[in-house]
């Protein structure tokens, strides 16, 4: 096993004045100085490798992050002087890094074998079977490894739990919708269920109308693939309820309210808020904590056709709440307003909803911050505090009620848009809350699920934000 030694900057020429005259020399001829990033691979008197220098800052989580992929593949131990909560910020960072998507990519020419399945032109079982091949860590070879010494076995556990759960959502949302529809989806949910002994039930296609979830109906009606909802229960009786609930719309043309070429690109990743309430509900049963949690995952394709709904129809909700579709492209909240309304209807003792809801959250807080809505102050500190805490940050937005007249219909209770384009997450949030009773303990994350462009231990591509900062909410919340 090969030395990483991570040295902080300004503890650089301590460190150095205690290395013999061979490691003084060589890395002045490199004029390493232990920069934020610098590396420098040290070898022993046999030109092998014998020792890996990096420069790191304290509080980067993702120090050493692009070492995974940067070094060469072989087993590292890391030394440093920092305390075992970098360590483990540190190691978790490497292994977010250490994980690339490949399903689509000819894995044979790499590795220097041949694919004869490939080369005779079969196609991939997955879209045989009409499964969606999302729940394997694919990628995670080709990377170096790392190993840190001392921390709690349950600390290293968990690091494993969260980094397996940022992977497979990433999966998911890198997922093309051709291979990731509803039914897909349905798919792996179910098998979630079997592998964690969980109750698991599928609402699909006229089902819905008959069982009383009209609007997500309505949003996935005009698709070949048949819209459904998705429920998983796990947990003993009488443990505290979390319902945790995600937005599935697995390809969101715009509807009838036709979205640009452009702003349809990356419509793929408009089930993010699935993904990440998915592999969320995964770490905590696999984390084994004591609650119960219930899954939704409201799972449609926003497709344009004959019987697609339109602007200016008045649809049902569960809720018994007239809505005026102003606009088809508005659809996230729609589907989400019906699921939400059902998970009420168990008394959760916290309701949790993710989804890929709003452009103009993005414009008002960037790629790198999902936005938080609540009308519990507590919960949002709780929240926030729990997100600095992994690295893995929102900001709160406020639920401003006087916005909800843009939300106003006259031939109905409720308009899903509105005509003005104004303070657009903060009135997609507020129809949200209107289907959401004021004493139920609710958080509305509305969140990107995508990196557009890498960076160390955050690929280019799907994205897991807040999965992280949730986890250690419920963990501090409800673990024993």
């Amino acid at each position: 096993m090969i030395e990483l030694i991570a040295i902080r900057p300004e503890m650089f020429q301590a460190w150095l004045s205690e290395q013999p005259i061979f490691t003084r020399n060589w890395l002045a001829a490199k004029q390493f100085t232990a920069r934020s990033g610098q590396l420098e691979l040290m070898p022993d008197q046999d030109g092998n490798l014998a020792q890996v220098l990096c420069g790191a800052e304290r509080e980067d989580m993702y120090a050493l992050a692009a070492l995974a992929k940067a070094l060469p593949v072989a087993r590292y131990k890391l030394r440093c002087d920092v305390p075992s909560y970098v360590q483990a910020d540190w190691l978790l960072g490497w292994k977010l890094a250490a994980n690339r998507f490949d399903r689509y990519l000819d894995k044979s020419r790499a590795s220097g074998t041949a694919d004869k399945s490939r080369a005779s032109g079969t196609a991939d079982k997955s879209r045989q079977s009409g499964t969606a091949d999302t729940s394997r860590e694919s990628g995670n070879s080709g990377f170096a490894a790392l190993e840190v010494e001392g921390l709690a076995p349950e600390l290293s556990a968990r690091i494993d739990i969260i980094a397996s759960a940022v992977h497979r959502a990433r999966a998911m949302v890198n997922t093309p919708a051709e291979d990731l529809g509803p039914e897909q989806m349905e798919t792996l949910v179910a098998a979630l269920a079997e592998q964690h002994g969980a109750e698991f039930r599928a609402v699909r296609g006229p089902a819905l109308l008959e069982q009383n979830f009209p609007a997500i109906h309505a949003v996935g009606r005009a698709s070949h693939r048949a819209p459904r909802l998705l429920e998983l229960n796990w947990g003993k009786a009488g443990a505290p309820l979390l319902t945790i609930v995600g937005k599935g719309v697995c390809f969101d043309t715009g509807g009838l309210d036709m979205k640009a070429s452009d702003g349809m690109a990356l419509m793929k990743k408009d089930m993010g808020g699935a993904a990440i309430a998915i592999q969320l509900s995964a770490a905590l049963m696999q984390a084994r904590l004591p609650i119960r949690i219930q899954l939704l995952v409201p799972a449609v394709e926003n497709a344009i056709g004959p019987n697609a709904y339109r602007p200016g129809d008045v649809i049902a909700t569960r809720a018994g709440v007239s809505v005026e579709i102003g606009n088809t492209d508005a659809e996230g909240r729609v589907v989400l307003c019906d699921a939400l309304t059902y998970a009420q209807e168990h008394h959760p003792d916290l309701l949790i909803n993710f989804a890929t809801l709003t452009g103009a959250a993005r414009i008002a807080l960037g790629p790198d911050l999902p936005a938080l809505f609540t009308h519990d102050e507590a919960l949002s500190e709780e929240l926030l505090s729990a997100g600095v805490s992994v690295r893995d940050p929102l900001w709160r937005m406020p639920l401003h009620r006087p916005y909800k007249r843009m939300l106003a219909s006259s031939i109905a209770e409720l308009n899903n848009a509105g005509a003005s384009r104004l303070a657009g997450c903060i009135t997609a949030a507020l129809y949200l809350d209107h289907f959401v009773a004021h004493k139920t303990a609710w958080i509305h994350i509305d969140t990107y699920c995508w990196n557009d462009y890498d960076q160390p231990g955050r690929p280019k591509g799907g994205a897991c934000q807040s999965l992280r900062a949730v986890f250690e909410l419920i963990t501090r919340k409800f673990a024993v």
